[in-house]
């Protein structure tokens, strides 16, 4: 993943999706590529042709925050989007190219007891690759379909979504949950393109599925800090369920806690899980139920 390779193809893809008329701008003959060209960006974002076609061509270095507030205004880049040209010129700036500190390949003990004292919702830590690293019993549960197809390996859910069958008939909108795991993989790769995990994660998600490679030419990115799910559990059926995502911040680490609208069909299949989870027969490990 390299840098000016994302910066060039991240500003591309966001010039190409702006037409003149979305940015007010006069429409004069054929074009022969979508969007805004190069000279209208420059344009919007008060700079020179010259100046932006260097920052198209992946050179962020010593890009001001000034010029950057430019450019999210002329694209009309969404926060998750600044955040990432943001990261890209982070990356790109001046001195040694050093890795984030990685994330932990397990929570903290602490963690695992606040997980476990969440009796009601179903609830996972995940890195910025979407591995699940710790779950609570319930959590354990609604994911047993992903442990499953991880066979004893750390759950992931891109591996899981574009890998696995099952996550076809497991998430209640596929298509969805592709885009947005997807668009979560661009954002960590803007934070720490030295990730050599995260490198191979998408090298072998490339090579291994179409699904996957059209989504990441896109280059979209986006924030989850809560929303709604639909799922179809193997022993319940179909869930709607919301959630919530709480950055561990000491870690690295993401906690998701999902919940149910009082008095819903989804709340009463959330009990039913429950009791699934308590009675039915569990496997050696202690984190990984088969599935039924």
């Amino acid at each position: 993943m390299n840098n000016r390779e994302q910066i060039r193809e991240f500003l591309t893809s966001r010039r190409a999706k702006i037409s003149p008329q979305q940015a007010g701008l006069p429409s004069y003959g054929t074009r022969r590529v979508p969007g805004l060209r190069r000279a209208e960006v420059a344009q919007l974002a008060g700079v020179s042709v010259e100046y932006y076609s260097r920052l198209e061509r992946g050179d962020l270095s010593g890009v001001s925050d000034h010029v950057l507030d430019a450019l999210a205004r002329a694209l009309r880049l969404n926060d998750a989007e600044r955040t990432h040209l943001e990261d890209l010129a982070r990356v790109a700036g001046p001195g040694p190219r050093r890795r984030r500190r990685p994330a932990p390949d397990q929570v903290r003990p602490a963690v695992q007891r606040l997980l476990d004292a969440m009796t009601g919702a179903p609830a996972f830590v995940m890195n910025g690759r979407g591995d699940v690293l710790a779950t609570n019993a319930l959590g354990r549960a609604l994911y047993a379909p992903m442990i499953d197809a991880a066979r004893g390996a750390t759950p992931n859910h891109s591996r899981f979504i574009f890998l696995d069958p099952r996550s076809h008939q497991f998430w209640g909108d596929w298509n969805r949950a592709a885009d947005d795991t997807v668009a979560l993989l661009h954002a960590q790769a803007g934070r720490d393109p030295y990730d050599k995990d995260l490198t191979d994660l998408i090298g072998e998600l490339s090579t291994r599925s179409e699904d996957f490679r059209t989504r990441w030419a896109r280059h979209d990115v986006r924030q989850h800090h809560q929303g709604a799910k639909p799922f179809h559990h193997p022993v319940v059926g179909d869930l709607h369920l919301t959630y919530e995502s709480l950055d561990l911040t000491a870690d690295g680490l993401t906690l998701v806690a999902y919940g149910t609208e009082p008095g819903s069909d989804s709340e009463d299949k959330l009990r039913l899980l429950a009791s699934w989870a308590t009675t039915s027969d569990r496997d050696t490990a202690p984190h990984t139920p088969p599935v039924p």
